[in-house]
């Protein structure tokens, strides 16, 4: 089971940091873990070390910063990176686009930083335009733009979320095992291309994504269903 966290398995806040992350559904992810005898991962551009104190005190197996991080062990707090810092002159140049727009957040997460206008989608398109116009003063395929519910983010290239999938399911638990991926933005769409290479099945959250096999329209619709499967899990066990 792998799950991509904002907006497929909780809903999306204003800001990252007002995220919830619920009593029970932290127990129906545990209860998921064991009868999967461990395999199970969150899949997700927020870095490791921010998906542990969300989901403290639960500990999984996890990609973060959009394939920049991986944590093949959960019992260890240590992680793998596979990306590039992003340059100091390029975080600042988005810290400046940012404090030109009253309500626009940053999130720097060392392999990117991401500009969230959820409170100000008004300049929404400004604050986009902005960051295409940076990106373009950089050799081609210096960077890679990332777009998503009123976010955008700018990462260092050589990793994506795909890349990192691919690499996860080479290892125990994973290895041998069938995939099922929820996901619903842009950046899962690596994900999702992956996944028929396993015979995997893909779920997508408030849109159909090409290529996905079902769809949730929201994440409580997900929760839901991750609690019965739980539940359907332990009573078989």
């Amino acid at each position: 089971m792998l799950l991509d966290v904002d907006g497929t398995i909780v809903d999306i806040a204003p800001t990252p940091h007002s995220v919830v992350v619920t009593d029970e559904l932290l127990g129906v992810l545990e209860r998921i873990r064991e009868t999967a005898g461990g395999a199970l991962a969150l899949v997700s551009g927020r870095p490791i070390a921010d998906l542990d104190l969300l989901f403290e005190p639960l500990r999984l197996a996890a990609i973060g910063g959009h394939g920049a991080e991986i944590r093949f062990d959960p019992v260890k707090s240590e992680y793998e990176q596979r990306g590039l810092t992003l340059e100091r002159d390029m975080k600042q140049a988005l810290l400046e686009i940012a404090d030109r727009y009253a309500g626009v957040a940053t999130e720097d997460k060392g392999f990117s930083v991401a500009l969230h206008y959820r409170l100000a989608l008004e300049r929404g398109l400004d604050v986009v335009n902005d960051v295409v116009r940076l990106c373009a003063r950089y050799v081609p395929g210096t960077y890679e733009i990332l777009q998503g519910k009123a976010v955008i983010e700018v990462k260092t290239v050589g990793f994506n979320k795909g890349t990192a999938v691919r690499e996860l399911m080479a290892c125990p638990p994973f290895a041998g095992r069938i995939p099922v991926f929820l996901g619903d933005d842009v950046t899962d769409e690596t994900v999702f291309a992956v996944i028929p290479e396993y015979a995997g099945i893909s779920i997508s959250v408030g849109r159909m994504v090409p290529g996905a096999d079902a769809m949730f329209h929201t994440p409580a619709d997900v929760r839901k269903w991750l609690t019965r499967l739980s539940a359907t899990a332990a009573a078989a066990t």
